[in-house]
């Protein structure tokens, strides 16, 4: 399976988000899956790459040309994709995507995997979309969808097709169950 993982470029001031983006990038290596990514070499995004190579697997980054400098591209990947834009970079990471999963980020972790939300409300992505809420990262994100739906600008099933968890197990679990995950 190729799973996008969308994570920062930064590594936190907690040592629990380098340490689930090892153990992330480990189970996704030794269990055959590829990872498709921003292709930075640093933060969360080196973090995830190094551990998924390390134990055999494949990742496959997209980066923009501007940022292939500005973020020290990751070197070794299995491929290195380097688009013109961020756009053209996002829609490839979707393309090539079977399931999406939002690591610890910053501003662009979250409008990434917000359009992957949106783009399956609209019936464009049908794999799984997870959010890996580490140490509670992602629970204020969880509550917000909540609301949308107490407040009726989304719908139960609309949010069922997120899931949130918090161990490498749940997450195993929640890009297994397909399509609704």
């Amino acid at each position: 399976m190729n799973i996008t993982v969308y994570c920062g470029s930064m590594t936190g001031n907690a040592p629990v988000y380098v340490e689930t983006a090892q153990t992330l990038g480990t189970w996704m290596g030794q269990n055959g899956h590829t990872l498709v990514f921003g292709g930075g070499g640093v933060g969360l995004m080196g973090a995830l790459s190094d551990a998924v190579l390390a134990a055999g697997g494949k990742a496959h980054g997209v980066m923009p040309s501007f940022l292939v400098e500005r973020e020290a591209s990751r070197s070794g990947l299995t491929t290195l994709e380097v688009t013109d834009s961020m756009p053209e970079r996002k829609n490839r990471m979707i393309e090539l995507g079977d399931a999406f999963v939002a690591l610890p980020g910053g501003p662009g972790t979250i409008e990434e995997i917000s359009e992957i939300m949106s783009l399956k409300k609209l019936g464009r992505v049908s794999g799984p979309c997870v959010l890996f809420s580490v140490d509670g990262y992602y629970d204020e994100l969880a509550a917000s969808y909540d609301k949308m739906v107490a407040c009726g600008f989304a719908t139960p099933a609309e949010r069922a097709k997120l899931s949130v968890v918090s161990t490498l197990p749940e997450l195993v679990e929640g890009l297994t169950r397909g399509e609704d995950a």
